[in-house]
């Protein structure tokens, strides 16, 4: 096997919804996830038939990379026939007996096509990989019984991933509505009346577990390099513990996770720290709680600022919430731990797709 020109293998296609096939209900966006998405665009009263069609098989790109999260958006339509904007190449596999486009959009998968496609790309004011860039990329193409074990090996994966994700989202509906049902039947509590804000510095730089928060509520770690010996000024989130990012205008949610591990840990200066009094709420209840979609909207809605939006301490203190007798939370408590096992399991399966 040698490096091939990926020109060789694929083919422009500019067929147009000319005569009107296609509605705005067919209308796909290409995301940074590399698949279709519906259409965030209104797309009431517009003018549909110079848009693309995307037939089942086929791939789309965008080819503007700047200001992508330094990805390239790039997708495979394995469904039903869309449509997508005149601006993006729409291309096909020439001969499926060399090339299989499923194995083709593994490759476009990999986190080394989108460094490649962005130092790749040209311009100013705009950056773009264009189709004679993307036609010189280089690849290396096994034969196709091989191509055909990796596909089947990929595909499968995935679908236990996604089994296993829909399996997750129905623990967390079913625990989602049981709050919903709370609000009906429990009296509602003031948060700020139980838990304690924390203040505390790492002074002694002791503690040396540098952790940040994600848009999943969930612990991660830093994205950028974190220098050990200045952690003097950084927080202290003990065990049992709580943090918050209290920005909220960049992810539109409110990052937040709660210390479960068996050690205490440090995080950035400007994030939120606070402890439940010992008592009347779980941990785990206050988790699931502040893990609602509900709660970002609420968050959101209650941030504050010109330059940033921040949903303060005192905000936080003001929330709201129903509070079960302790038995219906403990039951709660034990949804939340297989739910947090269950995410991180969904996490090392992504992981080993990934290295694939």
């Amino acid at each position: 096997m040698g490096l091939s020109k990926l020109g060789s293998f694929i083919e422009l296609v500019d067929a147009r919804n000319t005569d009107g096939r296609f509605s705005a209900g067919d209308l796909r966006g290409i995301s940074i996830s590399k698949v279709f998405t519906p259409t965030k665009a209104d797309a009431n009263g517009l003018n549909l038939k110079s848009y693309k069609i995307v037939e089942h098989g086929h791939f789309a790109y965008s080819t503007v990379t700047s200001r992508n999260g330094n990805k390239i958006s790039i997708a495979y339509n394995d469904g039903d026939p869309c449509i997508v904007s005149a601006i993006n190449p729409v291309f096909r596999v020439k001969d499926e007996t060399k090339l299989l486009p499923r194995y083709l959009m593994m490759f476009f998968n990999r986190p080394e096509f989108d460094r490649y496609a962005r130092f790749n790309s040209w311009g100013s004011a705009r950056e773009i990989f264009s189709w004679e860039d993307f036609c010189s990329t280089e690849l290396d193409i096994p034969p196709l019984s091989l191509q055909q074990k990796y596909v089947a090996i990929y595909e499968a994966m995935m679908n236990n991933l996604k089994a296993y994700e829909s399996g997750l989202d129905d623990m967390r509906l079913v625990c989602n509505g049981m709050i919903d049902s709370f609000k009906k039947t429990c009296s509602f509590i003031r948060l700020g009346d139980f838990i304690t804000r924390t203040s505390e510095k790492n002074t002694s730089s002791e503690i040396t577990k540098v952790l940040g928060l994600s848009t999943s509520k969930q612990w991660r770690e830093p994205n950028s390099r974190v220098n050990t010996t200045e952690l003097k000024n950084y927080r202290i989130v003990r065990r049992k513990d709580f943090a918050f990012v209290p920005t909220t205008d960049t992810w539109k949610v409110l990052a937040f996770a709660y210390n479960d591990f068996d050690q205490d840990i440090v995080v950035s200066p400007i994030y939120e720290t606070f402890r439940l009094n010992v008592g009347a709420i779980l941990p785990e209840y206050l988790s699931l709680f502040l893990a609602r979609k509900e709660f970002d909207r609420y968050a959101r809605f209650n941030s504050w600022g010109s330059a940033r939006e921040n949903f303060t301490f005192d905000d936080m203190s003001e929330v709201r919430l129903p509070l079960p007798d302790m038995k219906t939370q403990r039951a709660i408590a034990s949804l939340f731990k297989a739910i947090a096992y269950r995410t991180k399991i969904l996490q090392q399966m992504k992981e080993r797709i990934s290295a694939i």
